[in-house]
């Protein structure tokens, strides 16, 4: 199996189907917490909102039975990392009663799931508010300073192979097959043309560190005053340049209106001002924002395809995409040339 079709399986393997109460069991026995669940809807792994008597909430997490165990050690360092330096606005392990970074759950066919617990961060997803330059300028310093955070760390599990990372874009082509659409498949196919031509020759020569990889919507929680509460799901992390992570948090800054750099513009002048970026991965951004869309689009038609009607990730990703295309065509109409002209201009 090659790295595209090892990641595919990844992503097109259901996560595990626990019993609510065969978790809450392994919970209390190994944590020691007790309260009402809720299930989550999720890509890879099966997750919960614990709820305590005493109203502290967590999410606990089956990890997919899929997933590499060093990519999930990877996963657990890093926010133990980042509670090292005392990073806020992330969620923080939660130890087992015998001080364990990770739990266990034997599945009905004997195998072993890993179990992990961290703390929910309070906040309004950012899908569910009205994105303002505000949030944006306040999503670009709290990236720039988790990305500060996670500079000098690494590990053996930094690598995995998955298909949210931007580097592989090209090996998404073979889905381009699920694309019904004549005139969004072309588009596709020359976004991903420019990225064979405009990046792949250079992305060896970027900073490059851990990211986050999956700042979105879902993914930022924003408080009452409008200030970013928090970054969470660090499910998708790994090494990749640096640039990639303000691509793809830019790529889902989607503003109504005529001006598709309303809110993408302040998120990359804020970055900018406290981690500043080169002058070679500003001009970089206009074909890594469209290529993270153009694979939202290739992934979103092959998902359809490949997840049952029935499937509450499938209908998330049907509500969740519907503008996706409509912006790609904004963007790609400003131009390569303008794009960073026009960044400086409006931020």
């Amino acid at each position: 199996m090659n790295s595209a079709s090892s990641a595919l399986h990844a992503v097109a393997a259901e996560p595990p189907n626990l019993a609510t109460m065969v978790v809450a069991d392994a919970v209390a026995m190994q944590y020691g917490l007790l309260g009402d669940y809720t299930q989550l809807v999720s890509e890879r792994d099966q997750n919960f909102r614990l709820t305590t008597a005493d109203g502290k909430r967590f999410v606990v997490k089956a990890t997919s039975l899929v997933q590499d165990p060093l990519v999930t050690e990877f996963q657990v360092a890093a926010l133990v990392h980042l509670e090292k330096l005392g990073q806020i606005g992330v969620p923080r392990i939660v130890r087992t009663l015998s001080g364990n970074e990770c739990g266990e759950i034997l599945a009905e066919d004997g195998s072993k799931i890993c179990l992990r617990v961290v703390t929910f961060l309070a906040g309004l997803l950012l899908d569910d508010c009205i994105a303002t330059p505000e949030i944006a300028t306040g999503l670009g310093r709290r990236l720039a300073e988790l990305d500060i955070a996670l500079l000098d760390f690494a590990h053996a599990g930094d690598s995995q192979l998955l298909l949210w990372d931007t580097q592989r874009a090209a090996e998404l082509r073979g889905l381009l097959v699920h694309v019904d659409d004549t005139f969004i498949r072309t588009h596709l196919e020359s976004v991903l043309n420019d990225f064979d031509r405009h990046v792949k020759p250079v992305l060896a020569g970027l900073p490059r560190q851990v990211i986050h990889n999956d700042v979105h919507s879902e993914n930022i929680l924003v408080d009452e005053h409008g200030d970013i509460a928090g970054i969470i799901d660090f499910g998708d992390m790994l090494q990749a340049p640096r640039v990639q992570d303000v691509s793809t948090a830019a790529a889902y800054l989607r503003a109504d209106g005529d001006d598709p750099l309303q809110l993408i513009a302040p998120f990359v002048a804020a970055y900018c001002e406290t981690n500043p970026l080169l002058r070679s991965e500003i001009e970089l951004l206009f074909d890594l924002i469209r290529t993270r869309l153009a694979m939202t689009i290739i992934l979103f038609y092959w998902r359809l395809a490949a997840r049952e009607k029935d499937d509450p990730y499938r209908q998330k990703l049907v509500d969740a995409d519907l503008d996706t295309f409509g912006f790609l065509q904004s963007l790609t109409a400003i131009g390569r040339a303008e794009f960073p002209r026009q960044l400086l201009i409006k931020k």
